[in-house]
């Protein structure tokens, strides 16, 4: 009988608290609603859905293992997730948007804002921040990302529900956050092409199209020592600069692409693609798997080099074909000229 009295008071105990807590953050969720744009724990953020007025929608998604994807397809930029999440952190509100100005806000917004949607890791029993049960993904943010005020100090708001707008800012940065709330795809894309490290590395082939004497493969031993062979020979080259060669290994560590130009028109692309690729490059990991990219030499803009010649292609940057041939990209020399070596050039003088 006292065990029940006992066990009856800890659970009105509980009722209590859960009602204090119920009208608490009822009252707090009243108060600031209207203008609580802000996530004050982003390690919770779960997903992130972005839309426009012309269709173009984008989904992050928090992976369990860690990082981020891009519409359940795409690796996202850890960048710019963590400049996004940052930005909703320390999200902060000026003042509502004065009543002379409503109108005209209200007016654009309705047909130039993002509708951001995020969800989070939520307890339905949470107490206390200590004792948490049953965890599961809850909407829990809805509002609308709308242009710059007319300082360019701070960006338009609006939450979902709400007919006041308010202009938000982030503390310390002159600017306005709203270009960092796009629901355009290819922003949130990583742009890595190849993240390896030598050890990672099982072997790296190189074909030079129109100069198969320069064609070459490059295998790594696990050991520190490299071997070089001639390619479609795979004739072993015993005399060559190693150094050159682990040098060449490290331009892998981490290769990206400039810009995606999957929208280029498909006439133009087509003629790069039929053209002859520059080089040929195939890396093998140790797991077995393999990456292949092409690149392709980038038409010049018509100008003359020291001795009057007209430059017939850009020195600057490359077309490339790149995760298997699903992306066709831009590439800069400056990141790529370590791995786009010649076979002569691991030849001892």
């Amino acid at each position: 009988m006292k065990k029940n009295r006992i066990i009856l008071l800890v659970v009105v105990i509980l009722a209590i608290i859960a009602v204090i807590l119920f009208y608490t953050q009822s009252d707090k969720t009243f108060q600031s609603s209207l203008s609580d744009f802000a996530v004050t724990d982003t390690a919770t953020v779960t997903k992130i859905f972005m839309a426009d007025k012309n269709n173009n929608m984008v989904t992050l998604t928090r992976q369990p293992g860690g990082g981020w994807t891009v519409n359940d397809t795409y690796l996202a930029s850890k960048f710019n997730l963590d400049m996004l999440l940052q930005t909703m952190l320390n999200l902060a509100v000026k003042e509502p948007v004065p009543q002379t100005a409503h109108n005209t806000v209200i007016r654009e917004m309705a047909v130039n804002s993002v509708k951001v949607e995020i969800y989070q890791k939520v307890y339905r029993i949470d107490l206390f921040n200590t004792i948490r049960w049953f965890p599961h993904e809850k909407l829990t943010k809805v509002y609308y990302v709308g242009g710059a005020t007319q300082s360019n100090r701070g960006s338009y708001m609006l939450m979902e529900g709400s007919s006041t707008p308010f202009v938000t800012f982030l503390p310390g940065f002159r600017g306005f956050v709203s270009p960092r709330f796009t629901p355009m795809v290819n922003v949130w894309r990583d742009y890595t092409i190849f993240k390896k490290e030598i050890p990672q590395i099982a072997s790296v082939r190189v074909e030079i199209p129109g100069k198969e004497n320069e064609s070459f493969v490059i295998t790594n031993n696990q050991n520190l020592s490299v071997s070089l062979y001639a390619y479609p020979e795979m004739q072993l080259i015993p005399d060559f600069d190693t150094l050159a060669a682990l040098n060449f290994l490290t331009g892998f560590r981490n290769l990206n692409f400039e810009g995606i130009l999957n929208d280029m028109d498909p006439a133009q692309k087509d003629s790069i693609l039929s053209s002859t690729p520059f080089t040929i490059i195939t890396l093998t990991d140790t797991a077995g798997v393999s990456k292949t990219i092409k690149t392709f030499f980038k038409e010049g803009y018509g100008d003359m080099d020291i001795h009057g010649n007209v430059i017939l292609y850009d020195l600057d940057r490359l077309y490339a074909l790149v995760n298997n041939g699903e992306d066709f990209v831009l590439v800069q020399y400056f990141a790529f000229d370590r791995v786009l070596r010649p076979r002569s050039f691991f030849f001892k003088e």
